[in-house]
């Protein structure tokens, strides 16, 4: 009877020190959780851990100060799921597992199977002897980019002569930057060489003329948007051969993607993807941007030597990998006030936006201000996907995407709309997102302070080197660019998120309601089927869409290309 009590009662002690035990375990995980909510609730501010060992602080809005004392705010947009991501995102911040596919393209293994290959040639130089084309191109750099890309094609197809093109200045983008400011010029000039002639300037005998008086000046009125090569032989190769010199004013997105003959479209993506080579003095702060971000680890990314050239760090042992996301979001006022969507900011927000469109957009401001005309309500434009995504919806897009609460995140694009309060939740939630006015000290970033294009190619370059990139408007042509090159380049190893904002929109609408599981299976649905990279469609980008057959090298041209390595 002795002997069965102690048992019984050895029992009773073991089972009690087991529930000690759990007990213990769960108040440390309910600590660990208060704890990391604290970081959102804090009543004072969050202090902000930047890769470079910076630090900021950011005052935390009332909204979220609501959220974390359970209280549901009446202006923060999506306050209840804000709550249930920052809870999300404590209780997965110790756990070692994500969604498998989080950093991965999803069927990367058929993806790597496609090789690039706009460098190769199969036809002989153009001689250039029909005249001279001068370019002037409009926009931002991305723009820009794509001008030169097209005008490349056009001086081909016309045998034509083509000058080094100039940048216009814009009273948006106050950057006097030139080609040279950006790329390389004798490098663009000798990779093109096989293709097409480039000087730096005209010949002196043709300096002299009135472009204007005698015709020779074509603007982007003079040509419809996408046009065929047909018209470019028919209207402006007589003009090219009468005066010998063309220029082309804010010339843009004016060449057709398709039909385009086959070598000549591989020629634009040779150009983009080749030819342009930011110069020395962009690389070199690229580089840093790249091994900050990657905590200065000691690998080399896919794409890096594409783009940094010598300031690539060469590849090693690699010891511990360091990933990161890069996000453009694309929430400037142009954006926000183009869109007619309504943001959260009631009747401040929408004078003030209606006041930028009838300087900037006055056109749409007096279509606004037309009664008989339809508009659709913001409601309507909101369920088609047609607004740019809120601040709070990519932090919901990525947490619930499963990254966790430390992922690195690069923050790319100008001044957001509605300022550092608008970042507050992103910034609250990802305490690790930096920019490269973070990353740079102020001695690293000064030569490029008032030259918004060459800050826009500081972007376009880490976006592109990073591990995943993630787009908040796939219309952007930052967004298109960086994508195409990370699939050009990426051997199915680059993913993207191109988030489907209709579908988006659907699952937002439910904030009241939805459960986070159910809103994180939802979320990971929609962004995988956009997460896959597909071939080019018909009319589509080749700069967005560089999977193609125009891009894919032929029997014979395999012929050729192995019998010159011989």
């Amino acid at each position: 009877m002795h002997i069965k009590m102690k048992k019984t009662l050895g029992f009773k002690i073991a089972s009690n020190r087991s529930r000690v035990a759990i007990g213990i375990l769960l108040t440390f995980f309910i600590l660990t959780n208060l704890w990391m909510l604290s970081r959102i609730q804090d009543s004072g501010s969050v202090r902000l851990r930047f890769l470079n060992s910076n630090s900021s602080r950011v005052s935390l809005p009332d909204e979220l100060r609501k959220i974390g004392k359970g209280k549901k705010p009446h202006k923060t947009a999506y306050a209840r799921l804000l709550y249930k991501a920052a809870h999300a995102l404590a209780e997965n911040q110790y756990k070692s597992t994500e969604p498998k596919d989080l950093w991965l393209e999803p069927y990367h293994a058929v993806a790597s199977s496609w090789q690039p290959c706009a460098d190769q040639r199969v036809w002989k130089p153009s001689e250039g002897n029909n005249g001279y084309i001068m370019v002037t191109a409009n926009g931002g750099i991305n723009q820009q980019r794509v001008a030169v890309c097209n005008i490349a094609a056009v001086a081909r197809l016309l045998n034509a002569t083509l000058v080094i093109p100039t940048f216009m200045f814009s009273s948006v983008w106050r950057d006097t930057s030139q080609f040279a400011d950006i790329y390389q010029e004798d490098y663009f000039i000798d990779y093109l060489k096989p293709d097409i002639r480039i000087v730096k300037e005209l010949p002196k005998e043709l300096q002299s003329l009135d472009l204007e008086a005698i015709g020779s000046v074509v603007t982007d009125v003079d040509i419809a948007k996408e046009a065929k090569p047909s018209f470019y032989l028919k209207y402006i190769l007589p003009l090219l051969m009468k005066n010998k010199v063309v220029h082309f004013v804010g010339f843009g997105n004016r060449l057709a993607s398709d039909p385009i003959p086959y070598h000549l479209q591989r020629l634009r993506c040779r150009c983009n993807f080749h030819a342009l080579q930011f110069t020395p003095k962009i690389q070199a702060a690229a580089a840093m941007l790249i091994q900050r971000m990657r905590q200065n680890a000691s690998h080399s990314g896919t794409l890096d030597k594409n783009l940094v050239g010598p300031f690539a760090k060469l590849k090693g042992k690699v010891k511990k990998k360091f990933r990161y996301l890069a996000l453009h979001l694309r929430f400037e006022i142009d954006m926000v006030a183009h869109s007619l969507c309504n943001f959260g900011g009631g009747e401040e927000e929408k004078k003030e936006l209606q006041a930028y469109r009838e300087i900037h957009f006055p056109g749409l401001a007096g279509e606004l201000n037309n009664t008989t005309k339809m508009i659709p309500s913001p409601e309507r434009l909101k369920a088609e996907g047609l607004c740019p995504l809120m601040p709070e919806e990519t932090v919901l897009m990525l947490a619930g995407l499963g990254f966790k609460r430390d992922t690195r995140i690069y923050l790319a694009g100008a001044h957001i709309y509605g300022g550092k309060s608008r970042l507050n939740a992103l910034t609250t939630l990802f305490p690790n997102m930096v920019t490269k006015e973070n990353l740079l000290s102020p001695s690293e970033i000064q030569p490029f302070l008032n030259f918004s294009s060459q800050l826009a190619a500081l972007d376009f370059i880490t976006c592109t080197a990073s591990d995943v990139f993630a787009m908040t408007d796939s219309g952007s042509q930052l967004s298109s660019l960086v994508s195409g090159y990370r699939v050009y380049y990426g051997g199915g190893k680059m993913p993207t998120i191109r988030p489907n904002k209709r579908r988006l929109a659907d699952i937002f609408m439910k904030n009241d309601t939805i459960e986070w599981k159910v809103f994180e299976t939802r979320i990971r649905k929609a962004v995988r089927q956009n997460k896959r990279v597909f071939s080019r469609p018909i009319g589509r980008s080749v700069y967005r869409y560089p999977r193609c057959s125009e891009l894919v090298l032929t029997d014979q041209e395999e012929i050729n290309v192995a019998a010159s390595e011989r």
